[in-house]
């Protein structure tokens, strides 16, 4: 059971945008001020907050509506044991004899996030990975394999065909070519390693589900944790649009390269699946989708994450909160983002 030391030293590394694993410890420190034994986290995302929540013996159930997200909460906190062994590292990093691969990333992605080699090495993977069947092995598998992606990207995201960024010589303000050029076997080592390490049983059975927020079967939660996207007047946080190319490499193992291709946009140049339209990507819809939600969970204690800087303001969610709710507070910290030079003000709006 966990023994009081930091939350944050004792988690993996992660380079997804919006993580709160850096203000995992006060976010805890404000949700162990209810009486709880379960908590659902409707957003999951890198899974910071359902990790901390399960290391102090809490149930978790983790919901994430993108499915490489999901994998991340299978391994972590859905699975209480399974570690992924020496032997089964060794064969995903290796081609074998006996298995035909796809060319897919190869023949479809050349130069435009990753160098052909690495693109081959993806696709071997990949095709290694198929012939697994353990679910938490092929989670904690893929969990290491999405962080030495990211890594290798330049800004860590998949937003632009910028492979020309790691070669380019110039002073960089930004990034690090010695990161980026980095082999994926050497990564992926590193990574699954950490992800290895991380996973224990705190003797709960714990869930990871792969639900629209509207779709997650109802029920009375102890605790309700949601973070939702964050947006302002300038700008809509785009999880899709971001991480798209781990979202293909789920398709392509769990059906086949004909299946990540019919959901590529090929009008634009850095390949991302077609634009789904979304209540979460448009301003307008926000005030709604809260609303949706609240009332969704309305029955279970709720604390919500957020920025003083998005829309809808704090204010304007804590009017819908007390249509639902008695005791309706705010909480806030100082924070800076990564890749960022502003200060920002995070907050905790709990209702109950």
């Amino acid at each position: 059971m966990y023994d009081g030391s930091c939350i944050t030293n004792m988690y993996l590394t992660t380079r997804y945008q919006g993580s709160k694993l850096n203000i995992c410890d006060w976010i805890w420190s404000e949700m162990s001020n209810f009486d709880f034994e379960s908590m659902i986290d409707i957003m999951g995302g890198t899974g910071a907050i359902s990790y901390v929540a399960k290391k102090h013996g809490k149930k978790i159930i983790y919901n994430d509506i993108l499915k490489f997200n999901s994998y991340i909460g299978t391994a972590l906190i859905e699975n209480n044991k399974n570690q992924l062994s020496a032997k089964n590292i060794e064969y995903l990093i290796n081609e074998h004899k006996d298995i035909h691969y796809d060319d897919f990333i190869t023949r479809t992605y050349k130069n435009i996030y990753y160098t052909n080699n690495e693109n081959q090495w993806l696709d071997m993977f990949i095709g290694n990975l198929k012939t697994f069947d353990n679910k938490y092995d092929i989670a904690l598998a893929l969990a290491a394999l999405f962080q030495s992606c990211i890594i290798k990207r330049p800004y860590n995201l998949f937003h632009r065909k910028n492979l020309y960024m790691r070669f380019s010589h110039v002073e960089r303000s930004f990034g690090n070519k010695t990161t980026w050029d980095k082999k994926f076997e050497h990564w992926f080592l590193k990574f699954v390693d950490e992800y290895n390490k991380c996973v224990f049983d705190n003797k709960k059975n714990n869930k990871a589900l792969n639900y629209d927020v509207m779709n997650i079967p109802k029920h009375k939660y102890d605790l309700v944790y949601f973070d939702p996207p964050y947006t302002n007047q300038k700008n809509m946080v785009d999880y899709m649009g971001y991480y798209h190319f781990l979202e293909g490499i789920c398709l392509y193992l769990k059906y086949n390269s004909e299946i990540w291709e019919k959901q590529i946009d090929h009008n634009k140049k850095h390949l991302p699946l077609k634009y789904i339209n979304s209540s979460w990507n448009q301003q307008l819809n926000f005030y709604h989708m809260f609303d949706n939600i609240i009332s969704k969970f309305k029955n279970s204690p709720i604390i919500i994450s957020w920025n003083v800087d998005c829309i809808p303001s704090p204010k304007h969610i804590s009017k819908i909160l007390k249509e639902y709710y008695k005791n309706v507070e705010i909480k806030s910290i100082d924070y800076k983002y990564a890749l960022s030079h502003k200060k920002s003000k995070e907050i905790l709006i709990i209702a109950s």
